[in-house]
């Protein structure tokens, strides 16, 4: 079969049950292509993409700047490993550490990769800087976190599916319950051999649960009570996602008056990936300042990939579409414009048990069972109808479409969901 071959979607889905590692259940549809907020499948029917790769496809599907900054630059100078230094990389960590207000930027390649590059970071920073006695730092986690699936991420994990067969696990981490203060604080009070807290600022895997107004603020004052970092995996939630350029908003640059009236948390560490490059290539980095930075020496981390001219030139395109199109401003208005929908539309049918979310990055709870098939049916039903999306845990539906969706295409969209689960209601 040649590379340029036209295949129908049941041959694509096929090559890929025979030939590939079943390690994902996706929806079935084949994607052929994909512009702005629309992907196309391989028989050219039109879908609103309401998923985004995950949050990595915020700026819109091949966006012209960032596709146009990664030819370019592929067609100057891909790679050089890090034995050399190379001339995009000092302007991305430049522009990347002024944006989000850290002194230095160390980048890596994939969302779990600046994950471990975090926690070995905040280790090495525990035993040379707080003085803990070697090989005894912990790090607190919190439950139902999914921070990526690496041996030492998924030790940390309660996840029976990405856990189970894959151990023996990694030591050093302490487990509390997402958005409790007093488990936090119980656990800072009753050791000294505390190094990090590892927190999502809104958990998106796990349902897209929203903590308790004033929670990340909360947290982060005590762990500066207790000279212990705070790790903010903005990962998903990052680059404009929640309606702010950051969820934790620490020096948030796009400066707008929706910004007022949260608290602004400053990260000690910040993970970012994902839409850091518009989805189109893999780019992550972890950023801090240098008191905390500077614990890492040559030979202690690094990547053949990570910082990469190509990475260095798509993730300066892919933040510059963010601050040009205003799209944390877009994310928090529409919604707005999403919840508002839903909530009410939830109040006349009793499918839909809950509507949470921030900015573009929202979920429904489904009344029905975790084990129950009800919300994929409504997904493949969703699809049918031209939208695409997909469950989590079960019962909960994520919806997080590109940020570059405007509100007549939210509307449309909004529509569609309404009138796809009328069909399921009981």
């Amino acid at each position: 079969m040649a590379v340029l071959d036209q295949l129908t979607s049941q041959q694509a889905i096929e090559l890929e049950n025979k030939y590939g590692a079943h390690n994902y259940h996706p929806l079935p549809v084949v994607l052929s292509r994909g512009e702005g907020v629309h992907v196309w499948d391989v028989e050219g029917k039109k879908y609103y993409d309401f998923l985004s790769a995950y949050s990595a496809v915020n700026q819109g599907h091949c966006h012209p700047k960032i596709v146009g900054a990664m030819v370019q630059q592929a067609q100057t100078l891909s790679l050089t490993s890090r034995a050399f230094y190379n001339d995009m990389l000092g302007k991305y960590e430049k522009f990347a550490t002024e944006l989000f207000g850290f002194d230095k930027l160390l980048p890596m390649n994939t969302g779990a990769e600046a994950v471990e590059t975090a926690l070995k970071i905040s280790r090495k920073w525990a035993y040379e800087v707080k003085g803990i006695a070697e090989n005894e730092a912990q790090i607190i986690v919190c439950e139902n976190n999914f921070h990526g699936r690496t041996t030492t991420i998924i030790s940390f994990s309660n996840d029976a599916v990405a856990r189970t067969n894959f151990g023996p696990f990694t030591d050093g981490f302490i487990k509390i319950e997402y958005d409790n203060l007093k488990a936090l604080e119980d656990v800072l009070n009753s050791s000294k051999n505390i190094a990090a807290f590892l927190v999502e600022p809104i958990q998106g895997e796990a349902g897209v649960y929203v903590p308790s107004e004033g929670y990340l603020a909360a947290a982060k004052a005590l762990c500066k009570k207790h000279n212990v970092l705070f790790i903010a995996d903005e990962v998903q939630t990052g680059i404009a996602r929640t309606g702010r350029l950051l969820a934790t908003c620490g020096n948030c640059s796009c400066a707008y008056k929706n910004c007022s009236g949260e608290p602004e948390v400053k990260a000690d560490i910040l993970i970012l990936g994902k839409a850091l490059s518009g989805g189109a290539y893999p780019v992550s980095a972890v950023l801090a300042n240098d008191h905390i930075m500077n614990v890492i020496k040559p030979g202690n981390h690094g990547s053949t990939f990570g910082g990469n001219p190509i990475a260095a030139a798509v993730a300066i395109a892919a933040l510059e579409v963010v601050q040009e199109e205003n799209l944390a401003e877009n994310a928090f208005k529409l919604g707005e414009i999403f919840r508002a929908e839903l909530t009410e539309f939830a109040k006349h049918n009793d499918l839909v048990k809950s509507v949470r979310g921030k900015g573009l990055l929202n979920a429904i709870l489904i009344n029905d069972t975790e084990e129950s098939s009800t919300a994929w049916d409504i997904c493949i039903k969703l699809r049918d109808n031209g939208l695409l999306a997909k469950p989590t845990h079960g019962n909960i539906i994520r919806f997080a479409p590109p940020l570059v969706m405007n509100e007549e295409q939210l509307l449309d969209c909004i529509s569609i969901i309404k009138k796809t689960i009328s069909t399921f209601e009981k």
